[in-house]
């Protein structure tokens, strides 16, 4: 009755277990900046340049307003929207902004949008996601392989 309450919003309630989640930026991709490639690891992320590639964060990403991501699936525990992002999505919770536009298809424990926010593609409400997907260890070479826009399975949203 007395005992002091936990106020942390990452209570765990999509039954991961490990590592919590980090629901803070700690690394930015500014403007001007053009990354192709993967991008992966825990933190928090924020993007108001251009990235082309895979994400797989176990924590926070934020795709600002001057910011356009290109990726067959971005991953994340939270995932803020207030740019530009074409692909798909899959995160215990998205929230796309006023400025945002989704191209793309998501999959979601928590969805919520601000009025004049812009999603085209599916909406699948999920108990629980999958952050983490199985790897090799090994690490695609970005030059091997053809751009996202020309990967099978990419959803080009128009």
């Amino acid at each position: 009755m007395f005992r002091r309450q936990n106020n942390n919003n990452n209570n765990n309630s999509s039954g991961q277990t490990g590592t919590a989640a980090i629901e803070r930026v700690t690394s930015v991709l500014g403007p001007g900046i053009n990354w192709r490639g993967s991008l992966r690891g825990a933190g928090g992320v924020r993007i108001e340049g251009t990235f082309e590639g895979d994400m797989q964060i176990r924590g926070m990403i934020v795709v600002g307003e001057t910011g356009r991501v290109t990726c067959m699936n971005m991953r994340a525990n939270t995932i803020v929207v207030e740019g530009t992002v074409r692909g798909n999505i899959t995160a215990e919770k998205l929230e796309i902004r006023s400025t945002g536009r989704v191209w793309g298809d998501v999959s979601v424990i928590s969805f919520s949008t601000e009025d004049g926010a812009f999603l085209r593609g599916q909406v699948r409400m999920e108990e629980k996601v999958v952050i983490e997907q199985q790897t090799d260890g090994m690490m695609p070479n970005p030059q091997q392989q053809p751009p996202i826009s020309q990967q099978p399975g990419y959803f080009r949203g128009q």
